[in-house]
């Protein structure tokens, strides 16, 4: 039996999707199915059925998903011990975080750090939405809420800090906001509430319920750009607004927030060298950039 066809069982059985196996494989959708079709072959019955939303394990899959996965733990075991892994990093390393966070924090030093090792790739997903662990989109990732069960190692990363914030621009043109009750009249710029992939990003309802939007979007990056343009007021991380000259803080010692970054990886993949090492480098990262991460006192 070719252990690349129970490898890529595995991922669609991880995925749910021809095109999400083939993105974690990096190779076309189609020579995904012509895998599965041959191992379904090799096994004698169907491994998935095929629905509207994508595959789903049949009762033959569910039995065999978990003696392939145990042949991946031995197979990585070995990886991990044979000689030429001690020879420097080498493999990929895939990495869930939120848009802003991996595009602005992340992505320089990560850059820099594969730079370091040639044998290593670093696919950062900056996406905003929630990347999972369980479907093994990514190796490792970053997000705003613990995860709450599974066989995972989960980190406290940091605190981050979030603020109120407008273009100097904006706020000459419609006057100085000394109280919540100002805020009243005055146009924001937010996220897409039924596309909100976390109840971490619901802070405006802490703050002020605003009566107009100039701009609703699922990124953060957007919004700070509207922002930047002097379209409104939004609530943005420091990290990102206090880079911008143009801006300036509403209400400093009120509207403020304080969020937490978790990370995590799966048990099974922790004695990795790869793993081990750009978990540690995330953390040395954000370590070395807290005081920007929380913002000015």
């Amino acid at each position: 039996m070719d252990w690349d066809n129970l490898r890529f069982f595995l991922e669609l059985a991880r995925s749910g999707t021809l095109q999400g196996a083939a993105r974690r494989l990096a190779v076309d959708h189609t020579t995904v199915a012509r895998r599965i079709q041959a191992l379904e072959k090799q096994v004698g019955s169907p491994l998935f059925s095929r629905e509207a939303g994508g595959h789903r394990l049949t009762e033959a899959g569910r039995r065999l998903q978990p003696q392939v996965e145990a042949m991946e733990n031995a197979f990585r075991s070995v990886e991990s011990a044979a000689p030429a892994s001690h020879e420097g990093l080498s493999g990929v390393v895939r990495i869930g975080a939120t848009e802003g966070f991996g595009t602005v924090v992340l992505a320089p030093q990560l850059a820099l750090f594969a730079g370091r090792h040639p044998k290593l790739v670093i696919d950062l997903l900056a996406m905003p939405r929630l990347v999972h662990l369980s479907r093994r989109e990514a190796d490792i990732v970053i997000s705003l809420e613990r995860p709450a069960r599974g066989p995972v190692v989960v980190t406290k990363l940091t605190d981050y800090t979030l603020r109120l914030y407008a273009s100097k621009g904006y706020l000459a043109k419609h006057g100085a906001i000394r109280t919540r009750d100002d805020l009243r009249g005055h146009t924001f710029i937010s996220y897409v509430d039924d596309l909100l992939f976390s109840k971490e990003l619901q802070y405006l309802d802490e703050l002020h319920k605003p009566d107009t939007f100039a701009l609703r979007s699922t990124s953060i990056l957007a919004q700070h750009a509207a922002v930047a343009a002097g379209a409104g007021i939004a609530v943005l991380p420091a990290f990102i607004a206090e880079r911008d000259a143009s801006l300036k803080a509403v209400l400093p010692q009120q509207a403020h927030f304080t969020r937490t970054f978790w990370m995590s990886m799966p048990a099974e993949t922790k004695h990795l060298g790869r793993m081990q090492a750009v978990w540690s480098f995330v953390r040395e990262t954000v370590e070395a950039q807290r005081e920007v991460l929380q913002g000015p006192a």
